[in-house]
């Protein structure tokens, strides 16, 4: 399920123009931890989504908005979801999983392996902290 949802993050960004032209590993890095600068600002002025408005709910499970509740959709998000930090999160793993996408990553069998990996390890990996 990552990596077909990693495929189809990386699509959209391709049909929106972010890969018009080759793109910077550096780069796209960057982007990745500045999300993450968003997420610790969100949790610092305490900007958190608790509940999912049944807007979003069902524009979320809808395969093809109406124009009308696409608007609603829009509309719900900026008001109640928009740079949360929970949003921040999502857009966090957006980047990842297109990063990953863009360079043909398996991610998903490198999660899995990397949980397993870590069952194995030594309390706190060994480490203090």
């Amino acid at each position: 399920m990552i990596n077909k949802l990693s495929k189809e993050i990386h699509q959209n960004n391709k049909e929106k123009g972010f890969y018009e032209n080759e793109r910077n590993i550096g780069e796209l890095l960057c982007l990745i931890h500045s999300e993450v600068s968003e997420a610790l600002e969100a949790h610092r002025i305490e900007k958190h989504t608790h509940e999912m408005p049944s807007a979003i709910s069902q524009g979320i499970q809808a395969p093809n908005l109406t124009k009308e509740d696409a608007s609603l959709f829009k509309k719900e998000f900026e008001a109640k979801i928009k740079n949360s930090f929970e949003d921040e999160l999502a857009d966090t793993m957006i980047r990842i999983m297109d990063l990953a996408a863009y360079l043909n990553i398996d991610l998903e069998t490198h999660i899995l392996a990397k949980i397993q990996y870590n069952k194995l390890r030594e309390h706190k990996h060994g480490k203090k902290y």
